[in-house]
């Protein structure tokens, strides 16, 4: 028997005006699968991965997460309450790392667990202490996020995510604003999240830390999925041409 997707985009089809981004995408992520999303930019894969929680609601098409349509088509009222509930079960990291910046460390991570969860004050603290320990940022806890590097900052932006418990966790470039040398304090925490099997879809240009890291990778352009396939298949032996010169002109510019 097949197991059922955890995460399932049925036909996702997005256009702004006249110009269509997202072509008919079908893509099906298992319980603890680590999926890549790769290509050049304009092509797709963030608002690929920001209709997964319909942070960019698609125009046609379907997103499931487990048994619930994320994308279901309800009065207002209705779907603000069900997306709310939704998006609880979604984590998602941005590539900048909207920390509320009059807020510490520790009180960035409690407000969403006590307003949306309903955990009393002494709950919610010592979740953040667990989801900062785990990041490795146990120690900043009271520290305003001025006080922090880029680095700091997106692994606090990542224990609060972990904080909601989410069934799944989604990267939009999460490095891609940080300094070479902060890359890897994050990417090391991702791969942490990893090893515990967290179900991810990850939008990356980090191709590295793809291929050592992921399940499966699937190379976008021109709002289409080019070639999915294991990282070594991808990044080793492609079989389309768009994807073989994506991949050349990236080392190029990496070795520059």
């Amino acid at each position: 028997m097949t197991e059922k997707p955890f995460v399932d985009i049925r036909h996702a089809q997005k256009s702004f005006g006249s110009l269509e981004v997202l072509k008919d995408i079908n893509l099906q992520v298992s319980r603890g699968q680590i999926v890549a999303i790769i290509g050049p930019s304009g092509s797709g894969k963030s608002t690929l991965l920001r209709a997964i929680n319909d942070l960019d609601p698609l125009t046609g098409g379907e997103v499931w997460l487990e048994d619930t349509q994320v994308n279901k088509k309800l009065p207002h009222r209705q779907y603000e309450k069900h997306i709310n509930q939704v998006r609880q079960d979604i984590g998602m990291v941005f590539q900048h790392f909207n920390l509320f910046p009059h807020l510490t460390v520790r009180e960035n991570i409690k407000l969403a667990p006590k307003m949306l969860k309903g955990l009393s004050d002494a709950e919610a603290d010592k979740l953040a202490e667990e989801q900062l320990d785990k990041v490795g940022m146990l120690e900043r806890i009271d520290y305003y996020p001025s006080q922090l590097s880029g680095g700091q900052k997106q692994r606090v932006a990542i224990a609060r995510a972990l904080a909601m418990k989410p069934k799944v966790m989604l990267f939009d470039e999460a490095t891609s604003a940080l300094d070479p040398e902060l890359v890897e304090e994050v990417n090391l925490v991702m791969k942490k999240l990893a090893e515990e099997h967290m179900t991810m879809i990850i939008v990356t240009h980090e191709m590295g830390f793809a291929e050592s890291v992921c399940d499966r990778v699937l190379f976008m352009d021109q709002g289409v999925v080019v070639e999915e396939g294991p990282p070594d298949v991808i990044f080793r032996n492609p079989t389309n041409e768009r994807t073989r010169n994506f991949l050349r002109k990236h080392l190029a510019n990496a070795n520059k």
